[in-house]
């Protein structure tokens, strides 16, 4: 699976160690940086990330920042993309499940490494369930798809 990676400085370190630990497990990692843990801004990733998903260069995307809000915040602007911030992996299955995202976010200053790899696990391997959640994400995508509730 082609998965895109992005975090910013407070997360660099556990951006390097996921992408290693991707690769392993036989992805095709796309890693957008940054290349250093120097000071950098969280939503020029998360706008490399979002595109690189959008254009159809990864399947998904695992987006880093210190909380994981910022950088998720940056990759919803792309109306593509419905990327969750996760701490736990039943939110990352909950969002795959209800919502198809196709990105996720987690917080390097909030979550341990093996906490990241379960929500990680948990997103990849976790299907839309379509159904009766189609509808809703189309409005997620398209909002003027939405109608004032009854």
């Amino acid at each position: 699976m082609a998965i895109a990676i992005a975090s910013d400085h407070a997360a660099f370190a556990m951006k390097a160690e996921i992408a290693d630990w991707l690769r392993s497990e036989g992805h095709d990692v796309l890693d957008l940086g940054p290349e250093t843990d120097g000071r950098v801004d969280y939503p020029d990733y998360g706008y490399k990330l979002a595109e690189a998903v959008a254009d159809g260069r990864a399947e998904h995307g695992i987006a880093l920042c210190g909380s994981g809000i910022g950088i998720s915040i940056a990759v919803n602007r792309h109306p593509a993309l419905r990327c969750a911030l996760v701490s736990e992996p039943l939110s990352a299955q909950l969002c795959r499940e209800h919502n198809d995202a196709n990105a996720i976010a987690l917080g390097a200053r909030l979550i341990g490494i093996e906490q990241a790899k379960a929500c990680i696990t948990t997103f990849l391997t976790t299907g839309f369930a379509g159904d009766r959640h189609t509808g809703r994400v189309e409005k997620l995508t398209h909002p003027s798809f939405a109608k004032e509730p009854a």
